[in-house]
């Protein structure tokens, strides 16, 4: 679909200018998939943008076998079962409420091969690349210190875009910020990447904690019988009744697609209005600005109807794709 969809892509977004950037840029995707359905959105929308060329997929976090069989079955259903994919850092019980979704599932057989050591994988993805690499992190992050434990040069060859943290609001939209559950749940990762050096833009809750698709835009993706869209929404359905936080209608809303927007800050980070600051990452969880923290980007907060024009983009995304 590349140049085709791209062209078309440019003439239906005009609300979201395009940036400087040369496509594809290579990306590696380390995720707690399985969690929270927002993983499975932001991999989609990575599928679905041309400027973006997936080489590898790590999981991270938890049980990151079955998570990896969730990430191999989604892209199996989404026609990218040419995408590698690496067994991060496991750790902790952690529920995966998706999981039921990819039972019965054969990892062993998925067409884009299975690396047992993820995060040599991703050192070895980085090391080999042409360009610099762009690691798109959207859960807790403890793929990150053992890869710069293992290969602190890899700093030099990428660059991280991370949903994470919680500078001044908090989650749905209050006021004070919070311990933020990527930070809170592997805050050694955090601490690493955050302070690794490495060029690092965030995606925290300021603006990622605000993205939900409703009414239209919602039923326009309800009504697609686009391969990719209908494994999505049939993941969340299965997913939904079984997370532990809130509850939402599957048949005309979206949950909160907090990784959603990491993923298009990689290629547009003109969506929202982006502040360098210093952050810390507290032994609780908290990213607080000050003064001897790491030097951070930060998507703080979105332009006029901004919100409103990521959304449309991202529901077009998802729909073009083939």
């Amino acid at each position: 679909m590349r140049a085709a969809a791209l062209s078309f892509l440019i003439l239906t977004s005009l609300t979201i200018p395009l940036t400087s950037q040369e496509w594809p840029i290579p990306v590696i995707y380390d995720t707690d998939i399985g969690t929270d359905i927002d993983d499975t959105w932001a991999l989609a929308l990575i599928l679905a943008s041309p400027e973006l060329d997936l080489k590898l997929v790590v999981t991270d976090s938890g049980d990151t076998r079955e998570r990896a069989r969730i990430a191999a079955k989604f892209l199996e259903a989404s026609g990218r079962d040419d995408v590698p994919i690496g067994i991060g850092v496991p750790g902790g019980d952690i529920p995966l409420p998706q999981g039921p979704w990819a039972e019965g599932y054969d990892l062993a057989g998925y067409a884009g091969g299975l690396h047992e050591d993820g995060v040599g994988a991703m050192i070895e993805a980085i090391r080999s690349s042409p360009e610099p690499m762009t690691l798109i992190v959207v859960g807790p992050a403890p793929n990150i210190p053992e890869a710069l434990r293992r290969d602190p040069s890899i700093v030099e060859s990428a660059r991280v875009v991370a949903m994470s943290g919680s500078v001044d609001r908090g989650y749905v939209g209050a006021e004070e910020p919070a311990a933020e559950y990527n930070v809170r749940a592997a805050v050694v990762g955090s601490q690493a990447m955050y302070g690794a050096g490495w060029d690092i833009l965030i995606a925290p809750l300021d603006t990622a904690g605000q993205v939900q698709l409703r009414g239209e835009l919602y039923q326009r993706l309800v009504a697609s019988e686009q391969p990719m869209v209908k494994a999505l929404l049939e993941s969340y359905r299965i997913w939904e009744p079984r997370f532990r936080f809130g509850r939402h209608d599957t048949e005309s809303e979206s949950s909160v697609l907090y990784d959603a927007l990491a993923v298009a800050l990689a290629y547009r980070p003109e969506l929202c209005a982006i502040e360098e600051l210093r952050l810390e990452v507290t032994a609780d969880g908290f990213t607080r600005r000050a003064a001897d923290g790491g030097s951070v980007r930060a998507a703080l907060s979105w332009p006029q109807e901004g919100r409103a024009a990521f959304e449309r983009f991202l529901v077009d995304r998802l729909l073009a794709f083939r």
